[in-house]
């Protein structure tokens, strides 16, 4: 997705936040303009408390003079703003392509609403095209692995897993110390299902299916952004 696409479905999400919020903020490169163009009103003079899903984000909003503040100061949000690498027509999400999907399910699921923000290609009829991240314990890898390959073989993955890394080649660590194993489903046919069974290896600590946690996205194309609601379910 072009950057000026990006701009505009976080330009159309500015609509749902009102001066005196709570508001998570989400992480990624579609969620970073979200940021920065909360931090100009803030500039101005608007009003808000947010919590950040990533050190990253965090690093990008105190530059921008926004205010912070923790699950453990507060203890819910009115709502909170990300993007996503895939979105379905029952508003389920693959997330975590940027790391921080445990953090982002974590205040998405703190919030009264959850609205995604991408590009008209991440709507899909069927998610696993995007591999799924799967945060693991460092603890007990190997063993966590074969568990994750099982879940995957068990419901007719039709690629790998692969272990992320960064560009030089060191496995990537999360914010929070875990590392993260990228699954390639190619088609996930019972998401529900899925989600327990990973949930159910003690090594895992997360997944990046989020179920249930989206209700609104704004969907940016060449012709104009989609507003789209869970509640009419008009895609």
């Amino acid at each position: 997705m072009s950057e000026d696409l990006k701009r505009k479905a976080a330009e159309a999400a500015m609509g749902e936040v009102r001066s005196g919020m709570r508001i998570g903020l989400g992480t990624g490169s579609t969620a970073k303009h979200f940021v920065d163009l909360l931090g100009a009103e803030v500039a101005k003079g608007f009003e808000c408390l947010c919590v950040p899903t990533s050190e990253v984000t965090a690093a990008q909003a105190k530059s921008l003079s926004i205010p912070l503040t923790t699950l453990e100061e507060i203890d819910s949000l009115d709502v909170t703003i990300d993007g996503a690498d895939e979105i379905d027509a029952q508003f389920r999400l693959i997330k975590g392509g940027g790391g921080a999907l445990l953090r982002e399910k974590i205040v998405a699921a703190a919030s009264a609403k959850m609205v995604v923000i991408a590009d008209e290609s991440k709507l899909v009829e069927t998610l696993g095209a995007y591999p799924l991240p799967i945060e693991i314990n460092l603890f007990g890898q190997a063993a966590t692995e074969r568990a994750i390959l099982q879940v995957m073989n068990a419901h007719g993955a039709q690629g790998g897993k692969t272990l992320r890394r960064k560009a030089d080649g060191e496995p990537y660590f999360t914010d929070g110390g875990h590392l993260i194993i990228d699954a390639s489903f190619g088609r996930i046919s019972d998401a529900e299902a899925i989600s327990r069974a990973l949930l159910d290896i003690p090594g895992v600590v997360q997944h990046g299916l989020f179920i249930g946690l989206c209700s609104e996205a704004y969907l940016a194309t060449a012709s104009g952004t989609l507003k789209l609601s869970d509640s009419a379910r008009n895609i």
